[in-house]
């Protein structure tokens, strides 16, 4: 609680003793293997599928939290597994493979993935990511955040000022988002556009900007916060009791 004038609502709590089933489509057995040592070597319970139709089979099966999906496999490649995942759920997908040239990376971003890691990994890295995507889609079940008037709920990406739906897309409900979850917090540009844009392709600095003025534009009569730009660093919003 800030005030009077903001409520965050995480509803969640990172337990180590959560056992996540983490998903790994990898070909190479060795590879494989290594993967689902790294994983249960931090507590989590992985199952390992040899190509895509396995994965797909394993999918309907099971539950799982996260999938690591290889994009060289028989049978069915990444892409076309990516593909029928994304058809049905919006599963966090980790990409592994040893394709790095950007037109590879654009693709899988298009077909959907989360994030990629260029094989060989770096097993901090790795963990890190899975970690992020983990909490990413865990809190998104239970978050919102109320500002005065105005509401964001996080499941259904919607914004209601005094109950009227106020149009947003999804970048710029994310956007907004982040920055009304921590007032009177100064985010660069860069940090904005890594963390609600990732790694997809073709994004730039200047998006942030073009959806800060949309968002400017659509809550130009909103009197419980505003976004601000400061100067060298970003933006950040200050909500109405903050401002000098």
């Amino acid at each position: 609680m800030l005030g009077n004038s903001i409520t965050v609502d995480l509803c969640f709590r990172w337990e180590k003793k959560i056992m996540f089933n983490i998903l790994i489509t990898e070909d190479n057995p060795s590879y494989g293997a290594y993967l689902v040592r790294l994983l249960k070597k931090e507590h989590y319970n992985p199952s390992l599928a040899f190509n895509g139709e396995e994965a797909l089979s394993l999918l309907e099966k099971r539950k799982f939290s996260l999938i690591v999906l290889d994009l060289m496999m028989p049978k069915m490649d990444g892409y076309e597994t990516l593909t029928h995942i994304r058809e049905k759920s919006d599963i966090p997908v980790l990409i592994v493979s040893a394709k790095d040239l950007p037109e590879d990376k654009k693709k899988a971003f298009l077909r959907g993935t989360d994030d990629y890691l260029v094989k060989p990994i770096d097993e901090d890295e790795f963990l890190l990511r899975i970690k992020a995507l983990l909490r990413r889609a865990k809190i998104e079940s239970d978050k919102y955040v109320k500002v005065d008037s105005l509401i964001l709920d996080y499941p259904s990406f919607s914004a209601k000022e005094n109950g009227k739906e106020i149009p947003l897309t999804k970048k710029e409900f994310l956007l907004l988002y982040k920055l009304l979850s921590n007032p009177n917090v100064a985010f660069t540009r860069l940090e904005l556009l890594e963390e609600i844009w990732g790694y997809e392709a073709d994004s730039e600095e200047a998006t942030v900007s073009v959806h800060i003025n949309r968002l400017r534009q659509k809550f130009k009569n909103c009197k419980d916060f505003e976004i601000t730009t400061v100067w060298g660093i970003g933006y950040k919003a200050v909500l109405s009791d903050e401002k000098d």
